[in-house]
């Protein structure tokens, strides 16, 4: 829950609120925790507007022309060194940023770039985000940008880490606190249950601070929660794939049919990890690569499906992860490429930390005659460190005393290359 600070933003929230009843419910479907339209109106009344009125006022002179031209590019010119000096931006972007902003004193801005180094903004990421977002130089840093940072804070972002997000979208600095980023809060909350779970989300992308939820989200979620999917997973996806839920409601009902035919159970975390997978034309794009790599090492079409079905980001690896694992495991350490397809996990760890280090205990085992070559490799590479060397070194203490040399020496060794 967040601390005083949100709390006291709360009074100013428009409309109702009844988070705490429905987000307590343990049952499968998931209902949301207040109605959309109190934050988000589909529809809103025309209001009436007065005539826009143009008043046209010539010249007096050319003479007054002149003065006005010479006074914009005065502020332009100021404008723009301002943002090479003082914000670390290149010529080139800071003649672009000057087009989207211009003034003609630093009080302003200089106020600005205070506040943001105050907070533990670099010199770095202050260029970063005023060149994304040179409007923000002429904020009013007291009432309108620290607000937002102590909202931010308050359910438990950390100033660097804040600074981090920041300055690679500062979308939310522009954006509204009372009817944007609390409501979007307020929603957030009632269907993760927790801040860390919201700034898990915040990572991935800060755009969950920023959308209409009436639009896609919402309805994604329900689409999903209809299925069977428990909430639990429903939570994953948002938290750490935020991206998957906000496709269009078509694409997304159409992908999570796909994940559904192809035979995943919808009660357990590998169905919505499938759905991520299979989002958007890029992660498409990325699973046609990674097919086309893992049968270069000999996987079937059966034995793609195979790994795809236990770990389905096994299939947005990058070719080189792949490639150099294969290539160890394949052809350093023999292994059929087959036995590889039933584990895919092991494709997701270090080669110089987990993999490399823990194969040269086997191998040892192996040479010795401790342990037969029809090994699993989940036996040894899934296990956290401390099962591992219980079995794998300590066990063989007496008959190999040499596993725990061999493991930190190599460890030292690819580490350092």
């Amino acid at each position: 829950m967040a601390l005083t600070l949100v709390q006291h933003f709360r009074h100013f929230r428009p409309g109702p609120s009844s988070s705490s009843s429905s987000s307590s419910s343990s049952s499968t479907s998931f209902s949301f925790p207040f109605p959309f339209t109190a934050l988000f109106p589909l529809n809103k009344p025309n209001s009436a507007k007065p005539p826009r009125l143009f008043i046209f006022r010539p010249l007096s002179s050319k003479r007054s022309a002149y003065a006005t031209a010479a006074t914009d590019d005065k502020s332009l010119s100021f404008t723009a060194d301002y943002l090479v000096q003082s914000c670390g931006l290149t010529p080139a972007a800071a003649a672009a940023a000057s087009q989207r902003v211009q003034f003609s004193t630093p009080e302003k801005p200089d106020s600005v770039l205070a506040l943001l180094r105050s907070h533990g903004f670099s010199n770095a990421q202050i260029s970063k985000l005023v060149n994304r977002r040179p409007s923000l130089l002429l904020a009013t840093p007291e009432s309108s940008l620290l607000p937002k940072l102590e909202f931010f804070y308050s359910i438990g972002v950390s100033r660097s880490e804040l600074a981090k997000i920041l300055s690679r979208d500062p979308t939310p600095l522009c954006r509204s606190l009372q009817n944007q980023i609390l409501p979007s809060y307020e929603f957030l909350l009632g269907f993760l249950e927790s801040d860390k779970k919201i700034i898990s989300a915040m990572r991935r992308t800060s755009w969950v601070f920023l959308l209409d939820y009436t639009k896609n989200l919402a309805p994604n979620m329900e689409h999903l929660s209809k299925l069977g999917v428990p909430k639990s997973c429903l939570s994953l996806l948002f938290a750490h794939f935020p991206e998957a839920l906000l496709k269009s409601h078509e694409e997304f009902v159409e992908n999570a049919r796909e994940v559904v035919e192809m035979g995943f159970d919808l009660k357990k975390t590998v169905f919505v990890l499938a759905v991520h997978v299979i989002s958007g034309k890029g992660n498409r794009a990325i699973m046609e690569r990674c097919k086309e790599v893992y049968a270069r090492w000999g996987w079937s079409e059966d034995d793609i499906k195979v790994a795809f079905r236990k770990h389905p980001n096994c299939m947005i690896l990058s070719e080189k992860k792949i490639d150099r694992t294969m290539e160890y495991l394949v052809n350093e350490m023999k292994l059929p490429a087959r036995r590889i397809s039933q584990c895919p996990a092991i494709l997701f760890f270090s080669l110089e930390k987990r993999i490399i280090p823990r194969c040269e205990v086997i191998k040892v085992l192996l040479k010795k005659g401790l342990l037969k070559r029809d090994f699993s490799l989940s036996t040894f590479l899934l296990p956290p460190e401390e099962r591992f060397l219980d079995r794998f070194v300590e066990g063989y203490q007496e008959e190999a005393p040499e596993l725990m040399s061999v493991l930190r020496r190599k460890r030292d060794s690819t580490e350092a290359q």
